[in-house]
């Protein structure tokens, strides 16, 4: 129960990260946006180490850094892939495929959990992708209709490097014996900067985060990986195939967030999705 517990905590952080993220960007670069934020992080990441001590552990590290670098990864061509149009199809498609992947991972390496924490983690996947869906307009609209095999290919692509994502810092857990702390979360930070900090240096004429700006940025750095480290903990206590969809369930505080302070409306199709996404947790915690 506290693995399913704090899977909806790190997916609950991770959308209001989001949240911020996307505010940040409005004003400065996402790739900025993206690297400063992982960077910013890190003191943070430092405090959690003697917080929460664990012996530092090669194999977990090693996952850790694997985990960051296709995040970053999935992040550019994410991104990429929604400046293309059509996010009423990109958003879902690489959502549903990063919840997917770890639930297929999870049950080809032997768990078997029970039938309503595997019906519940199918009801999250679906829930996921309605939430994900941007609003839409005609066919020749932003943001909707025809989409190009590049454009799906990329949203996939996108998808399984957050899935992949998932299933490395499980490994990183399982590596060290579940004993692996915050070592995997600092590989991953660690890597993402050092992976990013070419993409700033390209963009030096860019604009500097100040002000707002920077403090949305902040907050996204230090909520994103405070979720990356809720999840890391959560994998610790429960089965793969059931802790990542919980914790893909993001999309939905970020929704939320949108609509209680950017007063944005809410399609219908997205609140059937907020109402599956609470009856997941009521099945996986059951």
């Amino acid at each position: 129960m506290i693995g399913i517990v704090l899977a909806a905590l790190s997916g609950l952080v991770w959308g209001v990260g989001d949240f911020a993220g996307g505010k940040a960007s409005q004003r400065v670069d996402s790739k900025t946006v993206v690297v400063l934020s992982k960077a910013a992080s890190i003191p943070l990441l430092l405090l959690f180490l003697v917080l929460m001590p664990a012996a530092p552990h090669a194999g977990a590290l090693g996952w850790g850094a694997a985990a960051g670098a296709l995040g970053m990864v999935g992040m550019m061509v994410f991104y990429r892939a929604m400046a293309g149009g059509a996010m009423t199809i990109v958003a879902p498609v690489s959502a549903v495929t990063t919840a997917l992947l770890p639930v297929a991972a999870g049950l080809l390496s032997g768990e078997r959990p029970g039938a309503l924490a595997l019906t519940g983690a199918g009801c999250a996947i679906v829930a996921i992708a309605l939430v994900s869906l941007a609003p839409g307009g005609d066919s020749d609209g932003d943001g909707a209709g025809r989409i190009s095999a590049r454009l799906l290919g990329m949203a996939l692509g996108a998808g399984v490097a957050f899935g992949l994502f998932f299933i490395c810092l499980s490994a990183a857990s399982d590596a060290a014996g579940g004993a692996a702390g915050m070592w995997p979360v600092l590989g991953a930070q660690v890597t993402a900067v050092v992976l990013g900090a070419p993409l700033l240096l390209r963009g030096r004429g860019a604009a500097r985060p100040s002000g707002t700006p920077l403090r949305w940025l902040l907050a996204a750095g230090m909520l994103d990986m405070s979720a990356n480290a809720l999840y890391v903990l959560a994998v610790q206590r429960g089965d793969l195939s059931i802790i990542a969809p919980v914790a893909s369930l993001y999309p939905v505080s970020t929704v939320l967030l949108a609509m209680l302070v950017d007063r944005e409306r809410l399609r219908p199709v997205q609140l059937a999705g907020l109402g599956l996404a609470a009856t997941a947790l009521v099945l996986v915690a059951s």
